[in-house]
């Protein structure tokens, strides 16, 4: 029996309306995403669950009853277990890392991958789910184990052919589409604090580019901001507005699996605007999800492949 497991980190969504509440009080109260005093953070968290739940409640439901994360990530585990054990731990809904790494411990697990679903490095994304982990195991004084992280891939020629091959798969004419590459969206002064996520993001896009050549145009645009702060520029309804009369794909660019910001957010939400603006069409690629080819490429990449 293998003593190896590998775990797919993401940020979770909620597996039924009532989770709403629950994964924007553990989201807002995560210091690395609030950078506040813990009370100061509790008061935040009360107030956008005040103002946002049932806003979002109501989104989550207009797509189904949970989070595509959800359905999304358990087909993904269903593939990639017949080659290795893969578990998910979520940062802000269940399945959480306490309750994962008790079960494994008592596997008599001797290794640890930590694989996040994240392409890019942020310290809101990739370091708090890491954290999270070390912390579940200071807790546990679980310390006779071996772990290995896996470094952040938007670079990787491996997965830039996923992302280009899905945009093909549902744009046969670019040359007549415009496309936007569209990230989760950070409040500037994380960035300016020294966090690689929009240099990374760049870097990518810029890549993609010279693979997507043929498109008529290409942009990088950001949705999700929350709250007065500056934050990452330009936001996708600014972008959207320069094509009225036009053609435009969206590509999700800093996720690999489907949840509310691409399913609601964009698939539809964005899609009103779109149709504001007089943008002839519109539509969004899904993210890889659960792919034949993504399958390969994490199994690959938890070898050390």
């Amino acid at each position: 029996m293998s003593r190896r497991a590998i775990i797919l980190l993401n940020m979770g969504g909620a597996n039924n309306p009532d989770e709403v509440k629950l994964f924007l009080r553990n989201m807002f109260n995560d210091p690395l995403i609030l950078k506040a005093p813990s009370f100061v953070r509790k008061l935040v968290a009360n107030l956008i669950i005040w103002r946002r739940a049932e806003n979002s409640k109501n989104n989550l439901l207009q797509i189904g009853d949970k989070s595509p994360i959800v359905t999304y990530t358990k087909k993904l585990l269903k593939k990639l277990n017949g080659s290795a054990r893969f578990e998910a731990i979520m940062r802000y809904t269940p399945p959480f890392s306490k309750d994962v790494l008790t079960k494994l411990r008592n596997d008599k697990i001797e290794e640890l991958i930590l694989l996040p679903m994240y392409p890019q490095y942020s310290t809101t994304t990739t370091l708090s789910s890491f954290r999270d982990i070390f912390d579940s195991l200071a807790e546990m004084h679980w310390s006779e184990l071996s772990i290995r992280t896996i470094k952040p891939y938007y670079f990787d020629d491996r997965f830039l052919k996923i992302i280009t091959e899905s945009i093909y798969s549902v744009i046969p004419d670019p040359e007549n589409w415009n496309l936007i590459f569209s990230a989760h969206s950070l409040p500037q002064k994380i960035i300016d604090n020294g966090d690689p996520y929009l240099s990374q993001i760049e870097t990518q896009v810029r890549t993609l580019k010279n693979m997507l050549n043929n498109f008529k145009s290409i942009h990088l645009a950001f949705q999700s901001k929350v709250g007065p702060l500056k934050w990452l520029e330009p936001s996708l309804n600014i972008k959207l507005s320069e094509f009225k009369g036009e053609k435009v794909v969206i590509y999700p660019i800093s996720f690999t699996v489907d949840n509310l910001e691409t399913d609601f957010e964009l698939n539809i939400e964005y899609r009103h605007i779109a149709k504001d603006f007089g943008i002839s069409d519109y539509l969004v690629v899904k993210a890889p999800n659960d792919s034949e080819d993504f399958v390969k490429f994490l199994i690959e990449l938890a070898n050390g492949n």
